[in-house]
């Protein structure tokens, strides 16, 4: 097994990170072992396999480039295949479609697909879209000036993308023309969240119509009723990240849910914890069951690995990835007291050869 971690380089993010990291991982002794350190454009904050973990792409933060590699499956090392411009201005996300055929990026300050050519490297994209919407009107004017998509993701059948929409507020849905590679507004087209939430990330349960939502600026998750025939999102609940007592400043960033379904976790920039909710199989509402420290500073991302028996929290600011083992009944996490020290560290993907 291979992992591959993005980063931050620059200085302007005060960044240690060198490039994208490569580490093979002995799945018997659960050692990571660096492999290589592959440099292109500054800032590959945010990384997508395709479907066959034969090809990566990365999103680079304040960067109006999108790159393509291929990767060699018996050493993992990564090989540049080519750049392709954004359009935009701030890479934060991208995924690769459910059909192995395009990569849609979250470019800042919208949407852009580019076709994936036989050799995997992308073609120029085939359609950008900016969601329509004005600015927040609110005292937030910094963070939230207009349309930012953070995520791109598919939902579990693969019809449509759910985009939650930093900048105004909003979680758009829409579908991927798979002939013409243009993005199709869904009807309806989006669902409002609170004034000044800025939702950021999104999780499907993996057998029920629920999906959440982390909001960054406000501390909150919203949960969805989630029609998978229509592509809308109907709100039912709204929670907060943060223990009562805790009177910092904090900012959420990642949400994921366990493969039981049973449990959803947030990673919190400021308070550095991983929030952990139980769910309502039947009703699809969360109730928070503990705080978690992530032993570092600003968890900017968060992933379990396939079998949900592992969590791997990137702490931005303390250059490290640190390991949990996580209890299926209770979802608490446990340190396994393995560190891999890595710079600045904002995503990690897994590849299974």
């Amino acid at each position: 097994m291979f992992a591959y971690i993005g980063c931050f380089t620059t200085q302007k993010r005060n960044a240690h990170g060198k490039g994208i990291s490569v580490y093979r991982i002995d799945q018997s002794t659960g050692a990571w072992t660096l492999i290589q350190v592959f440099d292109t454009v500054p800032n590959p904050g945010f990384l997508s396999l395709d479907r066959q973990h034969r090809l990566l792409y990365s999103a680079h933060g304040d960067g109006a480039e999108i790159c393509a590699y291929s990767i060699d499956k018996p050493t993992g090392r990564l090989e540049l295949l080519n750049r392709q411009p954004t359009g935009g201005d701030n890479g934060a996300h991208l995924t690769v479609d459910p059909t192995n055929r395009y990569v849609v990026l979250a470019n800042g300050p919208g949407i852009a697909v580019y076709p994936i050519n036989k050799d995997g490297s992308l073609a120029p994209f085939s359609d950008i879209v900016v969601p329509p919407g004005e600015a927040v009107p609110h005292p937030n004017r910094k963070k939230q000036t207009g349309s930012h998509p953070h995520q791109v993701s598919f939902d579990l059948t693969g019809r449509f993308i759910v985009v939650p929409d930093h900048g105004i507020d909003k979680v758009h849905v829409y579908q991927l023309d798979a002939l013409s590679g243009k993005l199709v507004a869904n009807d309806p087209p989006a669902v409002k969240s609170r004034d000044g939430a800025a939702p950021r990330h999104v999780t499907f349960h993996p057998t029920k119509p629920f999906a959440y939502v982390v909001n960054e600026l406000d501390s909150t998750v919203t949960a969805y009723n989630w029609n998978s025939k229509r592509g809308e999102l109907r709100p039912f609940q709204v929670i907060t990240t943060m223990p009562a007592t805790f009177t910092g400043d904090n900012k959420p960033s990642e949400i994921t849910i366990a493969p039981s379904g049973n449990f959803v976790y947030v990673s919190n920039r400021g308070h550095d914890s991983i929030t952990i909710f139980s769910v309502d199989q039947n009703a699809g509402m969360l109730k928070t069951v503990c705080w978690q420290p992530t032993r570092g500073k600003k968890p900017r991302f968060f992933t379990l690995d396939p079998s949900g028996s592992l969590l791997y929290a990137a702490n931005e600011n303390s250059d490290s990835i640190v390991i949990f083992r996580v209890d299926d009944k209770t979802g608490k996490l446990t340190p396994t007291g393995q560190i891999v020290e890595t710079g600045s560290p904002s995503c990690i993907v897994f590849a299974y050869h």
